[in-house]
């Protein structure tokens, strides 16, 4: 090979592993149930809650206001990863709540009063763990079922992507195992018997998706993902 079809080979090759990594990086955070805005927040907040509040530092909450403006700001700015758009409309709400006890903030430093700003300092934490508890999965082991079952619903079943939607099966299988040993925490323990009815339900449905694929017929298998996905909102919507 000449030294120029080697580098010309060299330059397409760069340039298809960087699209690669590229779109992988893409699709890994769009699986991932996470806001790095409201990450990032967390670190005022936990000036606020932690520092401040027990202290009864109002001057430092004065001085973190700043912080609490820009931090509101960028989370009501932020994109949900597609993996969480089920989640929007309490997203949503939770933002709008989030930037109320921001307001209030700004008005309870504003007034120098000091129990006016230890007040609405509690409140925007509480607002900020709701707006967290409504993102947050419920279960890790069901959060990992469904980051597969996102990219197999909503990539590989609608284009049809035999090889993918088979992988995709076997993986929700695989998921499947560490979900049906799962314990709800204690203080979802009143939903058990609820938790364990649904869990089995979708628990036969990958059973049935895992058979079903083996074959090359189109429509028992968009019926067998389709069964599986609403057996999983039934196991979400618990929560």
């Amino acid at each position: 090979m000449s030294l120029k079809r080697y580098l010309i080979f060299s330059a397409l090759l760069f340039g298809l592993c960087t699209i690669g990594i590229a779109q992988n990086s893409q699709r890994t955070a769009e699986t991932t149930a996470r806001v790095p805005e409201l990450n990032a927040f967390h670190e005022v907040i936990y000036q606020i809650w932690h520092e401040a509040w027990p202290k009864k530092d109002t001057a430092l909450l004065q001085r973190l206001l700043p912080d609490v403006e820009t931090g509101i700001s960028k989370v009501a700015a932020a994109q949900l990863p597609g993996i969480l758009r089920d989640k929007k409309p309490l997203w949503e709400e939770g933002v709008r709540k989030l930037q109320a006890a921001g307001v209030d903030y700004k008005q309870a430093v504003s007034s120098k009063n000091d129990a006016e700003m230890l007040k609405a300092a509690e409140i925007l934490h509480s607002r900020f763990e709701a707006l967290m508890r409504a993102i947050r999965p419920a279960l890790k082991e069901l959060d990992d079922f469904h980051a597969v079952l996102y990219m197999l619903y909503h990539y590989y079943l609608p284009d049809f992507n035999l090889d993918k939607i088979r992988s995709s099966a076997t993986e929700l299988k695989q998921k499947m195992e560490p979900l049906n040993n799962a314990r709800l925490p204690d203080s979802l323990k009143d939903r058990d018997h609820e938790f364990q009815v649904a869990r089995d339900m979708l628990s036969k449905s990958v059973g049935a998706l895992e058979s079903t694929v083996r074959s090359n017929d189109k429509k028992a298998i968009q019926d067998a993902v389709e069964a599986v996905h609403s057996n999983y909102q039934a196991v979400e919507k618990i929560f």
